[in-house]
């Protein structure tokens, strides 16, 4: 399959090639390849986006979202691959638990689904999991997402397990205590709804104490979801001095502020919380500077049953899988951020260097790629979600960048019609 005129992001810059597909991988990249092919003109195409940071649910909440749901949803959003994480019922933290996310996602053959093991049995925070026996079975990395390892000798030993298996954890920091039932960010916005609210120390302390295990051990982290200007800061001093330490954050945390929670629409609740104007401009800093390495979109899609309630009992969490590249694009690279290769880093090469999963827009490697009309202006819909989850505050939001064509292992699954 030969895909023509296409502007292709590269490390270093945007360039005009055509694009030579066999058997699944790439095989050549030239300024023009003889023969008739896909014309992707006005297109610009980016290695296939990576989200290591996803909520499928299956098994056990089939209700809120399962593999064929989410795949779909990923592949209309340009995701090419996605980690998901366990905290399903029974808790991913077993190698029958693996292999059947594994399996699953063979049989919905979209794109590429890599199973995250939980840290701990249970993700009870008590004893280790099966480690050994989820790497076996398919799971690229390791973490209790939603919840940390508060023992600390737990959490030193899953980090030296892990590291032996090949793996990293990849570390939700929130210390309960703090939380106290917080559910939104304490602050001007908490004090105005009422709502109680939850310190930044809950996020800063864990991202802190990950930090001195990595760097005590000489072993690598990853911090999921930094949201606190005072968390990317830790982070970009840890990076300074050496520590082996990784970090996400989330478009919802440089396009939104707490300020958002004052409508009391639940869809603005999610964990960690939406923080204040410093800590956006934090964000986009860390994203700039690297001291954040790369964007997820922490996709927690729920019924409409989870978030139809008072905003105390709805569920935390957005769907974001739909949205993540127009708004990062929208926000950072037409918002002069960072240009399109510094993007492409973000949402697709660093994620395959955190987790060791290889590819690329290069000759030789599995063709995975996604192709968009940056120019398309849209706005967003939660009702045109491939999503179980139509849970999103971004309706309405007018965003750029538009996915066409989603291209896994050389087949497009997803063409925009």
């Amino acid at each position: 399959m030969l895909f023509r005129n296409a502007e292709a992001v590269f490390e270093d810059g945007v360039k005009k090639v055509d694009i030579l597909v066999e058997n699944g991988c790439i095989k050549e990249i030239a300024p023009s390849i003889k023969g008739e092919g896909i014309d992707l003109k006005g297109l610009t195409v980016f290695p296939g986006l990576v989200d290591m940071h996803v909520h499928l649910r299956e098994p056990g909440f089939e209700k809120k979202e399962d593999v064929e749901s989410g795949s779909k949803a990923a592949v209309k959003g340009g995701f090419t691959e996605i980690c998901c994480m366990p905290n399903t019922r029974p808790v991913c933290d077993n190698k029958v638990v693996v292999s059947y996310i594994v399996n699953r996602a063979k049989e919905v053959n979209l794109c590429k689904v890599r199973p995250i093991g939980a840290i701990t049995e249970g993700e009870k925070g008590e004893n280790l999991a099966a480690i050994g026996g989820m790497k076996s079975a398919g799971a690229i990395a390791l973490s209790d997402d939603g919840v940390s390892v508060i023992n600390t000798s737990i959490m030193a030993n899953a980090m030296m397990y892990a590291s032996d298996f090949g793996l990293k954890c990849l570390c939700h920091c929130e210390d309960k205590s703090l939380v106290d039932g917080g559910v939104v960010n304490e602050g001007y916005y908490s004090t105005l709804t009422g709502l109680k609210g939850s310190i930044r120390a809950a996020e800063d302390i864990m991202i802190a104490r990950e930090i001195c295990l990595a760097e005590s051990l000489s072993l690598p982290v990853h911090i999921c979801h930094v949201s606190t200007y005072s968390g990317v800061q830790l982070i970009r001093e840890a990076k300074a001095r050496g520590v082996q330490v990784t970090a996400e954050t989330c478009p919802h945390y440089f396009t939104l502020t707490d300020e958002a929670i004052k409508d009391f629409d639940t869809n603005t609740k999610v964990n960690p919380p939406l923080r204040a104007e410093k800590d956006r401009l934090a964000i986009i800093a860390g994203l700039k500077d690297g001291t954040l390495d790369c964007i997820v979109t922490d996709h927690a899609p729920h019924h409409a049953d989870d978030k139809n309630v008072e905003y105390n009992y709805a569920a935390f969490g957005m769907s974001g899988l739909e949205t993540s590249f127009a708004l990062s694009y929208t926000a950072l690279v037409k918002g002069g951020v960072l240009s399109l290769n510094e993007l492409a880093e973000k949402i697709s090469l660093a994620p395959r260097k955190i987790l060791n999963l290889g590819g690329g827009l290069k000759v030789g490697e599995r063709a995975d790629f996604t192709a968009v009309d940056l120019n398309e202006e849209w706005t967003i819909d939660p009702k045109d979600f491939l999503s179980k989850g139509k849970n999103t505050p971004f309706a309405g939001r007018k965003v750029f960048g538009k996915v066409k064509y989603t291209v896994v292992d050389g087949e497009i699954k997803y063409e925009e019609k």
